[in-house]
């Protein structure tokens, strides 16, 4: 199975690679957008973020625009957006597509039969769960609120688990 974090995508900032400084830490990762009727989950999520960083926890974005366009600014737009709406403060990456022919490899990953969790991406703000070992251990649809109890147990779990990278 492949470790998520060895994927490389550059951050929203154009940093060079986003996921392999979070290499041992719990992740969610959420493909998101700005003019969503899930936007407002960016407050839980940060809220999340905020909460179980010191216990190696993070939020991670990947802002795509293949949903009804509800993303169509360029970084600087997204960020400015991200911090002044939402104080985001989470690792983003740069605007990906998560389906089709142009999808990222980081989401032909996370969406491959193979590793149990297959299927196209359904809307903004689905989850995954990604344990410390960088495999993945669970996916969420977009409705799922940061706060909900199974999602919270999850990653309860995940930070209890233990698991070293790979």
């Amino acid at each position: 199975m492949a470790v998520v974090t060895d994927i490389p995508i550059a951050s929203l900032e154009g940093d060079s690679d986003l996921l392999a400084p979070l290499t041992g830490k719990v992740l969610l990762v959420v493909n998101v957008a700005s003019e969503c009727g899930l936007t407002p989950q960016y407050e839980g999520l940060q809220k999340l973020h905020d909460e179980l960083a010191a216990q190696g926890f993070s939020v991670v974005g990947f802002p795509c625009n293949q949903f009804g366009s509800q993303e169509p600014g360029d970084a600087g737009q997204i960020r400015n957006f991200c911090t002044s709406r939402y104080e985001v403060t989470f690792p983003m990456s740069e605007k990906i597509e998560v389906n089709g022919g142009g999808r990222h490899p980081l989401y032909d990953c996370l969406t491959d039969p193979e590793h149990g969790f297959g299927g196209d991406i359904t809307w903004n703000f689905e989850k995954f769960l990604i344990g410390r070992d960088g495999r993945i251990r669970g996916r969420y649809p977009p409705a799922t609120r940061p706060e909900e109890g199974g999602l919270l147990q999850d990653i309860s779990d995940a930070l209890e688990a233990g698991d070293k990278p790979a």
